[in-house]
């Protein structure tokens, strides 16, 4: 008896992007050119909120960039590296601790 061939599912899982991921997202699909200033990536992202979590929890662009004192960037590297700790903050505050990440697992 032959075994039948896996099936071919081009499609990618569901995936959830918070964070740096998302706001990487965002940049790839947006018309940012670097060097860029945080009015410049405001403007051309429509301070849009980014999720920070699995939950589904967002902070607005601007409220993000407010925690940096750094006003330009060179490239996108540095964009992101400079928010990653703001957005991993985001994160470990929104979780509420272990009781936060025990609710984000039920169903209700």
């Amino acid at each position: 008896m032959a075994v039948r061939p896996p099936q071919q599912d081009s499609s990618d899982p569901e995936s959830i992007e918070f964070g740096i991921a998302a706001l990487n997202a965002r940049l790839d699909e947006s018309e940012v050119q670097f060097p860029a200033t945080k009015t410049e990536i405001i403007r051309q992202l429509d301070n849009t909120d980014i999720p920070c979590d699995a939950s589904g929890h967002t902070v607005s662009l601007a409220e993000a960039f407010e925690s940096i004192p750094k006003d330009r960037f060179e490239t996108e590297t540095e964009l992101l590296d400079v928010l990653h700790p703001v957005f991993e903050e985001y994160r470990a505050s929104a979780s509420g601790g272990l009781f936060g990440r025990l609710r984000a697992l039920l169903p209700f």
